[in-house]
């Protein structure tokens, strides 16, 4: 019998990652999408193409009344 207890899943417990380690994970994410979505916008300018926004208007157009 071996004393290669790493291989047995049984026994190996996995670390479950923290929340910071989450939050870094998710800011990292949002990141990468940024980046891509501000990498599409310049090559569509210089395309000469309309951006295509994903987002919300900068402004509304109308105001209601509350």
């Amino acid at each position: 019998m071996s004393d290669n207890n790493e291989s047995d899943p049984s026994i190996v417990q996995r670390r479950q990652p923290t929340e910071a380690e989450l939050r870094r994970a998710r800011a990292a994410q949002k990141l990468r999408e940024n980046l891509q979505r501000r990498k599409q916008q310049a090559r569509a300018r210089r395309d000469g193409e309309a951006d295509l926004t994903d987002g919300l208007p900068a402004a509304k157009l109308q105001q209601s009344d509350d």
